[in-house]
């Protein structure tokens, strides 16, 4: 039976509810509309025109969730969170695009998740897995909603997936390899706990079965005692790969600095490299191949991103830092970095951290911090060889930046963007567009 039988008898006569009408769930009513469906319920906070979603009923309001006792599947949307706001009894019809991918592909599935790195990890293993001459397709957290390219799969495909927690949440099966890169304290404005948040993500390798792989980060292996798959452990001098003395090591060997060729700055994204290649290895690529395509990867938008040169100072893009440890690696990624500009949505995370971090720097000249969480990371920033100055938003941020910046500049928020931008993107491409005002 073929992945859209599977689906189409999934859903057949069945009564769903599309919970969240954002891309994926306006991709899942492009998917499920001719499966046979007893009925449709499109459920968002935000009134939806009725255009928008034809011969659909409407939940939508303050009451949205009111719905979801009288159905039969509950297809959610990475962005919705419950936390203990409905019954377990709601919780066991809930599915997601994710979740069928997982139970009903033929594929071959890499699936990344991780608080920090997963579209890094994510992009290099589609980079080293295509350069290796395999049908590789790139879908997920990434922004492609992983069943909107059904068509496209087939059994001879590698599909790399990066998995959100939000994504992991709540699936019934896990993918051929797995890779976990780290677990930090995040979205705990979404998760009743970090416990939570943890286990969510926890359930990238609960489903694996043997013969699977799973690649974990070496601090974290003792939640993967209970795995059924064959584990590899990742880390910083330690763990079967990773990454020590400026170089990556692997199965395969050590890969000194020098006999390799990369763009990505950062102890962490040797790690990220070792990572990816080791992923791409178990997939059957060849792990020196993969290595030599390396050069060729650029980086992604708003991670570690040169912007500019003003004045002989660099800029650099890092929005996609909402996390400490992120802020944190590019410092180290750039340890002559003399401006710092930090601060957005607070989520309440902890902090000190990244303030103690701050304060050892023999570096930095001037933290910029913006609301909200800026200001409780400036707080705690005592060493006076370090300028604090507060901005309202980023124009004013921009603007005190560049007549104290005499080395490089770098937006590294350590917070997420909501409240303030859109998303992490919309952040850094408002940075980069006053950065490109200033230059000319």
């Amino acid at each position: 039976m073929s992945m859209k039988e599977k689906l189409r008898e999934f859903f057949c006569g069945k009564s769903v509810v599309i919970l969240g009408f954002g891309r994926e769930g306006r991709s899942t009513l492009s998917l499920i509309r001719n499966y046979g469906c007893k009925s449709i319920t499109v459920a968002d906070k935000n009134e939806i025109p009725q255009g928008e979603a034809p011969d659909c009923i409407l939940c939508c309001g303050e009451n949205y969730l009111s719905c979801l006792g009288d159905c039969d599947i509950i297809m959610k949307a990475p962005g919705i969170g419950l936390k203990d706001s409905v019954t377990d009894e709601i919780k066991a019809k809930i599915t997601s695009q994710t979740d069928l991918f997982l139970r009903f592909c033929e594929s071959r599935i890499i699936g990344i998740t991780g608080t920090k790195g997963k579209s890094t990890v994510s992009s290099l293993i589609f980079h080293f897995v295509s350069s290796c001459g395999r049908t590789a397709m790139l879908i997920g957290n990434i922004g492609v909603p992983p069943l909107s390219r059904l068509d496209d799969f087939t059994k001879d495909s590698i599909i790399v997936c990066e998995m959100s927690c939000h994504q992991l949440e709540y699936v019934k099966a896990s993918p051929d390899i797995a890779v976990l890169l780290n677990v930090y304290p995040e979205h705990l404005d979404h998760y009743a706990s970090f416990e939570a948040y943890r286990n969510a993500k926890l359930n990238i390798f609960a489903y694996q079965k043997p013969g699977d792989t799973l690649i974990i980060f070496d601090e974290i292996k003792r939640l993967a005692q209970n795995a059924k798959a064959k584990v590899i452990t990742a880390g910083f001098d330690c763990g079967d790969t990773g990454t020590k003395n400026g170089g990556i090591f692997t199965s395969g060997g050590f890969y000194p600095k020098g006999e390799f060729s990369t763009r990505l700055k950062g102890e962490h994204n040797l790690y990220n490299i070792a990572i990816a290649l080791t992923a791409a290895a178990a997939a059957g690529c060849d792990e020196k191949r993969c290595l030599e395509a390396l050069s060729d990867f650029s980086g992604l938008e708003h991670r570690l991103e040169y912007v500019c040169t003003i004045n002989g100072a660099e800029y650099i893009n890092d929005s996609i830092s909402t996390a400490v440890q992120t802020t944190i690696a590019a410092l180290k990624a750039y340890p002559d970095t003399d401006t710092l500009i930090i601060g957005g949505l607070d989520r309440g995370i902890p902090y000190d951290g990244l303030s103690e971090y701050i304060n050892g720097s023999a570096s930095l000249r001037t933290l910029i911090y913006l609301p909200d969480s800026g200001k409780r990371i400036a707080e705690n920033v005592t060493n006076p060889a370090i300028e604090k100055v507060y901005a309202e938003n980023m124009e004013q941020a921009v603007k005190a930046a560049i007549p104290r910046t005499k080395i490089r500049c770098i937006l590294s928020p350590a917070s997420a963007s909501y409240g303030f931008y859109k998303n992490f993107e919309e952040r850094g491409r408002h940075y980069k567009e006053l950065l490109g005002a200033n230059s000319k």
